[in-house]
């Protein structure tokens, strides 16, 4: 019969033993430190032969399992977590493993599994006297054991799991007492610590996003929100409203600089992914030799040059959205391997056995003509399916040229701001300069000028440094004429066709400017640069004027 807790170097008191056990499981911040505590404790009892720990989790080995043909639910059982004990024999293997034949018991089956389904203890006070209980009745003889008791682990009315011990005395109440008790200590420990575990790994999420968007806020992500009223972007707004909300895969086309990671990122704003990171990953900047370590991540010396662990874009992204820019960009032998993220949602750290989950909204966006690239053996039929279930193409800025007056606005406001400039607003010759010319660099070359402009512009009016179509410097269709027959409006035309617009849009709106369905919001500006508008224009609404 087991009075007392294990061995110390010192006899103590039950009490005195269980304070000591309940001491040592709250110092252990982890499960498999809780678990090891608990079963070497009970292992190093002169009595306990064996002492194992199973926790409820879902099927995973299934297919191969040895008990398969006894499970009747194969969707969760009982895993073996950790198993000490003394066998016999110095020359035997300790009894530390936990991948044999009882690695996994199905719920309902046999004692542990019964345990398990019931949340009742099962136990066999004396073998010589009831000897049908035991799976392997010559370990048994073979080790002295006498007797049985398994305890389940339960915590706030849910059953985590089992205690059980094999010992080579006969039971009495008293053990039966004590183990329950152990098992109730444990139990807490174990969700505890499992606790303990989940706010450590949500810390280290968190650390991770920081980081990544720490560097993102580095990286300037230039031209803040979509801005524009034309017909092209409107349709590019409804479609980011149509595939927002769902976890579909989309495709962003379109050239260098028209604002593709703008999109992805207001698709993600729309998402019900939007509380976690949009994390980017330009395929076009990581050389090819880390693209696996990029998209997963690596453990310490897996390579030369791996000095501690990484983890990787699909585990920063875990949770949230993924985009991968210039995604034409990535190495053919690496395709595969992505495809096989997208397709399972798992993948494995370079040098690491562990697989790990992706639950990741894949957003990629590229400027190649990716159809080309698969007929031409460079991009992967198959990915490119899997990538293209919802494209987008963004224009040009040349095709979208009415938006540019807006853009331009934004992006003037902004530089001043930052270059700590006295802000000048446009003339209508300005306006009229940058709709002429054909934007080969798109929105980001727009924003290049009016900064460029912002710091020359001392004195006097902004004035841009822009080829002339003839140059040589824009594309052909950059050097077709203006036509002898358009018409040219003077600047104090164009500036009370302004004032004429946003009159229009404040009555419209009952003067309102801030908010959906507002002014700002109708003319495609900044509530800020409204206001600013209105006061230099002097505009009042009509029912305030005295």
């Amino acid at each position: 019969m087991i009075h007392t807790m294990p061995a110390l170097g010192e006899r103590m008191s039950v009490s005195d033993a269980l304070q000591s056990l309940l001491l040592e499981m709250g110092q252990q911040r982890s499960l498999d430190g809780v678990l090891r505590v608990v079963v070497d404790r009970l292992a190093e009892e002169q009595h306990i032969a064996l002492a194992r720990i199973w926790l409820l989790r879902p099927g995973d080995i299934c297919l191969t399992c040895p008990m398969r043909e006894e499970c009747s639910d194969q969707t969760r059982c009982l895993h073996l977590v950790s198993s000490a004990g003394r066998p016999r024999s110095e020359s035997a293997d300790p009894w530390t493993r936990i991948n044999g034949d009882f690695s996994r018991m199905p719920m309902g089956v046999r004692k542990v599994g019964r345990i398990g389904a019931s949340g009742e203890c099962v136990s066999v006070m004396d073998i010589e006297k009831d000897a049908k209980w035991i799976a392997r009745p010559d370990w048994a003889h073979d080790e002295g054991i006498r007797g049985f008791a398994g305890q389940p682990l339960v915590f706030k009315g849910d059953i985590l799991g089992v205690l059980a011990v094999f010992t080579r005395t006969p039971l009495g109440q008293p053990c039966l007492d004590w183990l329950r008790t152990i098992a109730d200590l444990a139990a807490a420990s174990i969700a505890n610590a499992r606790a303990f575990e989940e706010i450590e790994s949500l810390r280290g999420q968190l650390e991770l996003e920081n980081a990544y968007l720490r560097e993102e806020v580095s990286d300037a992500r230039a031209y803040g929100d979509i801005v524009g009223q034309s017909p092209a972007l409107r349709t590019i707004i409804q479609q980011i409203e149509l595939v927002a909300p769902t976890d579909a895969s989309v495709l962003i086309l379109g050239e260098s600089g028209t604002g593709k990671e703008l999109v992805a990122q207001e698709i993600h704003r729309r998402s019900t992914r939007s509380a976690r990171a949009l994390v980017r990953v330009n395929c076009a900047s990581v050389p090819r030799e880390l693209y696996e370590s990029e998209f997963f991540g690596h453990v310490k010396g897996a390579f030369t040059g791996a000095v501690r662990d990484r983890a990787g874009r699909f585990e920063l992204a875990n949770g949230g959205s993924l985009m991968l820019d210039e995604v034409g960009e990535i190495p053919l032998e690496l395709q595969s391997k992505l495809l096989r993220v997208l397709q399972e949602g798992t993948y494995e750290r370079i040098g690491e056995e562990k697989t790990r989950e992706a639950d990741v909204r894949l957003i990629a966006a590229t400027n190649r003509d990716l159809k080309a690239e698969v007929e031409a053996g460079r991009f992967r039929q198959d990915l490119f399916y899997r990538l293209n279930v919802f494209p987008i193409e963004v224009p040009p800025l040349r095709k979208r040229k009415e938006d540019i007056p807006l853009l331009a606005e934004l992006f003037l406001d902004k530089s001043s701001r930052r270059f700590n400039r006295p802000s000048k607003g446009l003339t209508q010759g300005n306006i009229i300069s940058l709709q002429a010319y054909e934007w080969p660099g798109n929105v980001r070359e727009l924003l290049n000028v009016i900064e460029r402009a912002v710091i020359t512009s001392r004195s006097g009016a902004i004035r841009f440094d822009l080829p002339r179509p003839n140059s040589g410097k824009t594309r052909k269709a950059d050097a077709t004429p203006t036509s002898p027959s358009a018409t040219v409006v003077s600047d104090a035309e164009m500036k009370q066709r302004d004032r004429d617009n946003i009159l229009a849009a404040l009555n419209q709106t009952n003067w309102r400017v801030h908010g959906p369905g507002g002014a700002a919001e109708l003319l495609g500006m900044r509530p800020t640069t409204l206001t600013s508008r209105i006061k230099r224009m002097q505009l009042a609404k009509p029912d305030a004027v005295d």
